[in-house]
C-alpha cells in the first residue's frame, strides 16, 4: 500500500511538473510577439486573425495597382501637357498663316512651315512617351511604339474635309449626328470639272457649291431660316445635287478612303456626274501618321467590389488624344485610326507649306482649335481620374492601419503581462522542484550515494 501511494505521489507530481513546463513553453513562444501559432490556441482569434490577414493582403495589392495607376496617369499627363502647349502654338501660326496676305516668297510662310512640322514631331515622340518599357498611349498593346509618321519622300493623297464653323454646323444641322466625331461638323470637299468646289454631306448625300456653305446660308438666315430644313421646307434651294451612294449608314467612307483618310485605290477614280458637272475628291499630298497600338483600356482596380471600367481604366489610346474626324467616325464604317487629329494638324502644315490663306481662315483655324480641344479633354480626364486615385490612396492607407490595429488586437501578444507571467511561471516552477525533492521518497540511488 505504500508503495501504490508512492508511485501515486510521484506521477502526480511529474505530471504537475509537465504542465508547469507545458505552459512556460507556450509562455516561451510568445516572445516572438505573437500569442497565436496555431488553431488551437485560441480558435476564435485565430479565426478572426486569418480574416484580418486576408483583407490585408488585399488592401496591399490594391495600394500597388493604386500607386501603379498614379504614376502611369502622372507621365499620361506631363505628356498631354506637352501636347496642349504645341497645339496652342500651333493653332497660333495657322492664326498667323490665315492672316498673312503676303506672297509665299515675302511673307513669313516657310518660317511657319516650319514651326508647324517641328510641332507635329514633337507632339508624335510625346506620343511614343514611355514608362519603363511600356508605351502609355499603346492601350494595351503597350509593347508596341504606337506612333509613326510616312517618310516626306513619300506624300499621301489625303482626302480634304470641310470643317463648318459654329454658325453653319447650326445651319446645316444634318451634316453630323450623335454617330460623327466630337467637336466637328465636317462635309466632303470635291472638285469640279468647272473648276469650283463643291461640298458633300456624308449622311444625305446633298452637294453644295462652296459660295453657298461659306456665305450664301447666311441670306437663308437673314429670311428667318434658322437651319436648312426650315429653308428646304419653305420652297428654298440650297443644294446643287445628290450624291446617292453617300447617305447614312453607306460605306462610301469606307470604299474610298482608309481610316486616316488617304484616299485608297477605288476612291483615286471615283466620279459622280452632279447636275452636269463632273465631280471628283478634293485631296491633298502630306504625311500620314499611323497608330499601331489599340483601343483597349488598362484597369488598375483601387477597392473591392465589381470592376467598374469607366472609373478604373488608367490609360488614354490613340483616340483618345487624338479624336476621330469624317474619315474614322461611326459613320465612316471605318475602326478608329488613333491619329485623326494629328493628321488634321498635317493637312494645315500642308496648306501652309501651299501658302493657302484661304483655307486656314475657313477651315485651317477650326481644325487647329478642334486638336486642341480633343487633347484637352484627354487631359482634364486623366486629372480627375488621378485625383480620384490619390483620395483612393488616403484611403487605404488609412484602411491599413486600421487592419494593423485588429491584427495586433487578435494576435500581438501583452509584453508586460507576458514578462509577469514568465516569472510567476518560473517561480512556480523553482518552487515545485524545491519541494518535490523533500517530499519525495528516497530512491535506491539516494541509498547508495
Amino acid at each position: 500500500m505504500v508503495r501504490i501511494s508512492s508511485n501515486y505521489m510521484v506521477q502526480r507530481y511529474q505530471k504537475d511538473l509537465n504542465a508547469l513546463d507545458y505552459t512556460k513553453t507556450k509562455l516561451m513562444e510568445q516572445g516572438d510577439g505573437s500569442k497565436l501559432h496555431r488553431p488551437s490556441d485560441n480558435s476564435v482569434d485565430y479565426s478572426r486573425y486569418l480574416r484580418y490577414d486576408v483583407n490585408e493582403g488585399e488592401n496591399n495589392r490594391y495600394q500597388e495597382s493604386v500607386k501603379a495607376g498614379i504614376s502611369w496617369m502622372a507621365s499620361t499627363q506631363t505628356a498631354l501637357s506637352g501636347m496642349e502647349d504645341i497645339q496652342k502654338t500651333f493653332k497660333a501660326k495657322t492664326i498667323q498663316g490665315a492672316n498673312d496676305d503676303k506672297d509665299e516668297k515675302g511673307g513669313d510662310w516657310p518660317a511657319i512651315a516650319r514651326e508647324m512640322k517641328a510641332g507635329i514631331e514633337q507632339i508624335i515622340s510625346l506620343g511614343n512617351t514611355q514608362l519603363g518599357d511600356r508605351y502609355i498611349f499603346s492601350g494595351q498593346a503597350d509593347l508596341r511604339q504606337p506612333f509613326a509618321m510616312s517618310s516626306e519622300a513619300d506624300l499621301k493623297q489625303r482626302g480634304v474635309s470641310k470643317t463648318l464653323d459654329d454658325r453653319q454646323s447650326a445651319f446645316f444641322s444634318n451634316a453630323s449626328d450623335k454617330d460623327s466625331a466630337d467637336f466637328l461638323h465636317q462635309m466632303l470637299s470635291l472638285n469640279g470639272d468647272d473648276g469650283n468646289t463643291y461640298y458633300l454631306n456624308t449622311l444625305t448625300g446633298k452637294v453644295y457649291t462652296k459660295e453657298f456653305v461659306q456665305e450664301g446660308y447666311k441670306d437663308m438666315i437673314a429670311k428667318g431660316y434658322k437651319t436648312e430644313a426650315e429653308a428646304n421646307a419653305a420652297g428654298e434651294t440650297t443644294f446643287v445635287g445628290n450624291v446617292p451612294a453617300a447617305i447614312k449608314g453607306s460605306t462610301f467612307i469606307k470604299d474610298n478612303f482608309k481610316n486616316t483618310g488617304e484616299v485608297t485605290t477605288a476612291g483615286s477614280g471615283w466620279s459622280a456626274a452632279v447636275n452636269g458637272t463632273t465631280v471628283r475628291f478634293s485631296t491633298v499630298r502630306q504625311q500620314i501618321v499611323t497608330y499601331s497600338g489599340d483601343m483597349r483600356y488598362i484597369s488598375m482596380v483601387k477597392q473591392n467590389g465589381s470592376t467598374e471600367p469607366s472609373a478604373d481604366t488608367v490609360n488614354k489610346t490613340g483616340m483618345d488624344i487624338f479624336g476621330r474626324d469624317l474619315f474614322d467616325d461611326k459613320n465612316s464604317g471605318n475602326d478608329p485610326s488613333g491619329t485623326a487629329m494629328v493628321n488634321n494638324m498635317l493637312t494645315v502644315y500642308a496648306k501652309t507649306k501651299a501658302c493657302d490663306a484661304h483655307w486656314l481662315s475657313s477651315d485651317g483655324v477650326t481644325l487647329a482649335d478642334v486638336a486642341n480641344q480633343v487633347t484637352l479633354q484627354a487631359h482634364t480626364e486623366t486629372g480627375a481620374r488621378s485625383g480620384l486615385y490619390t483620395d483612393m490612396k488616403d484611403i487605404l492607407t488609412n484602411h491599413q492601419e486600421n487592419i494593423t490595429r485588429d491584427i495586433t488586437n487578435v494576435s500581438g501578444t501583452d509584453v508586460a503581462e507576458l514578462a509577469t507571467k514568465m516569472m510567476q511561471q518560473q517561480t512556480i516552477m523553482s518552487m515545485s522542484l524545491s519541494m518535490g525533492a523533500r517530499i519525495l521518497p528516497l530512491s535506491l540511488v539516494d541509498y547508495l550515494r
